[in-house]
């Protein structure tokens, strides 16, 4: 058995963890420790004599070595910041994220001699550093809690109860949590995360005692065709779920992509397909289960914002989620289509593009072309939806019909048209002139009709695949805290 504790200083990692080594009869280790006696001295003689470099490349020695083993593991707050530490602090283990309100914490690591990471004071530089890495913690746990107001043993006994299958964090705790860090002063969020005020209409933890609970969740998986998940949950309480939430989304390579690299990363998780045609019940299913991700397809990526506790830059511009990250009892949104967009045309900064679609995709298209510098024109088959779409990020709008008036460089198709077992493409090869790169994001089939027109008439293609290849690397980090290659990815899919 493998279990880790991360978080912030203070929030009392190695407290809990020599009690719950103790309790488990598990061998406990401490990688501050570890640290220290590899480096013959204290951590802050560590800092002052040759800086923070040098000690997190100690830790990531200390964290590597502890790979493959059983016991208890407390970690520094900053190490879960390397997802290669994640990797092997993840690998058959459980992680348990242990946090504090920042004047809790604060308190609690007043008149320590580790020195300051930033030039920031004290209390200033523990809120900064808690929002710089929140996006790392939530995504590198399984379970989210909040140590504020429970003593040591109480959070011990707790994690011991969750282990053995008694509901040790029940989902009414983990509510309450919720709720109690939802009541304190939050830190300013400037540019990264626009958090949502309005708790309507998110879909709140029920207080039901957990047999009501286990009887909501068995007849909604059985409504989702979903049986096999709750036999397994029932073989294996310690399973973490994530899946698709889409309608159709049968068509998707997520759940092949994901369930093996959980398999190649040691993980006990299940990726499955949530097809619903409401939004809503999905998200309340979601409240049900151990689920730590959601993937978020066509036709939910508006809709399921209104849900969501919190949703980060990218996508509050965008106007759409295709992430969402669950943690302590909160939902977090986040967009990665639009680098699954951006980065396979780096190459074509600058150009001119058009954007077939007004939907969803569309958006999280125009905002990657807008930050390679390119020149933009959306066109949709209702002009009126081109015009609400184009408007709000300053672009050229049109109809469909408008295409051979556009001059482009860049093509990119964001719409359904073209996914199995639609055969049929917007546009033909007389359509397009050579040297014109056409960037297709459905991606089953393959190769598309649209690809195959632009293949005929000269064009540079781009495969869907390549934006789910893109995007996925990056949705994987944020739901698992581990950095997958594009290379991993393709050999997974392959």
């Amino acid at each position: 058995m493998k279990v880790v504790l991360i978080g912030f200083r203070g929030t009392g990692k190695t407290s809990v963890g020599r009690i719950l080594a103790d309790r488990l009869g598990l061998p406990f280790y401490d990688t501050d420790a570890m640290v220290e006696q590899r480096a013959g001295m204290p951590i802050p003689e560590v800092f002052r004599r040759h800086g923070e470099p040098h000690f997190r490349a100690l830790e990531r020695e200390v964290v590597a070595s502890l790979r493959d083993a059983e016991g208890v593991i407390a970690t520094g707050g900053g190490a879960v910041c390397d997802p290669a530490n994640v990797a092997d602090l993840r690998r058959h283990g459980r992680v348990y994220l242990l946090t504090a309100p920042p004047g809790v914490i604060h308190g609690r690591i007043a008149g320590s001699d580790r020195p300051g990471l930033t030039e920031l004071p004290p209390e200033e530089e523990v809120r900064t550093l808690l929002l710089q890495r929140e996006e790392a913690y939530l995504g590198a746990a399984d379970i989210c809690i909040d140590t504020g107001r429970r003593t040591p043993e109480e959070v011990a006994d707790m994690i011991v109860r969750e282990i053995s299958g008694k509901a040790g964090i029940s989902p009414d705790e983990k509510h309450k949590d919720a709720e109690f860090s939802r009541s304190l002063p939050l830190p300013s969020r400037t540019s990264r995360l626009r958090v949502r005020q309005d708790p309507h209409p998110r879909i709140p933890v029920s207080r039901e005692d957990a047999k009501t609970r286990d009887h909501d969740r068995d007849i909604l998986l059985e409504q989702f065709g979903l049986s096999t998940l709750r036999e397994m949950l029932d073989r294996d309480p310690g399973l973490m779920v994530c899946g698709i939430a889409g309608n159709p989304c049968v068509h998707s390579r997520s759940p092949l992509l994901y369930n093996r690299l959980f398999e190649h990363f040691g993980m006990n998780y299940h990726y499955t397909r949530f097809e619903w045609p409401d939004a809503g019940t999905i998200i309340h299913l979601a409240s049900l289960l151990p689920l730590k991700g959601l993937s978020v397809t066509i036709p939910f990526k508006t809709d399921v914002m209104r849900y969501l506790d919190e949703v980060d830059d990218h996508a509050a511009t965008i106007g759409a989620v295709n992430t969402v990250v669950r943690c302590g009892g909160r939902m977090y949104g986040h967009n990665t289509d639009w680098l699954g967009v951006r980065t396979p045309l780096v190459h074509r900064m600058g150009a001119r593009a058009v954007v077939l679609g007004a939907g969803g995709a569309a958006a999280a298209a125009i905002y990657a072309l807008r930050s390679l510098d390119m020149e933009v024109t959306v066109l949709a088959r209702t002009p009126g939806a081109a015009k609400r779409l184009a408007e709000r990020f300053g672009c050229r709008w049109g109809g469909l019909e408008e295409f051979k008036g556009a001059d482009a460089d860049v093509v990119v198709h964001a719409t359904p048209v073209g996914m199995e077992p639609d055969t049929r493409s917007l546009l033909a090869a007389g359509d397009l002139e050579r040297g014109t790169t056409v960037f297709d994001l459905v991606y089953t089939p393959p190769e598309t009709p649209l690809i195959r027109a632009a293949r005929e008439a000269g064009c540079e293609t781009i495969v869907g695949t390549e934006m789910f290849v893109h995007q996925a690397t990056e949705q994987f980090r944020l739901i698992t805290g581990i950095r997958v290659t594009p290379e991993l990815v393709r050999e997974m899919l392959a």
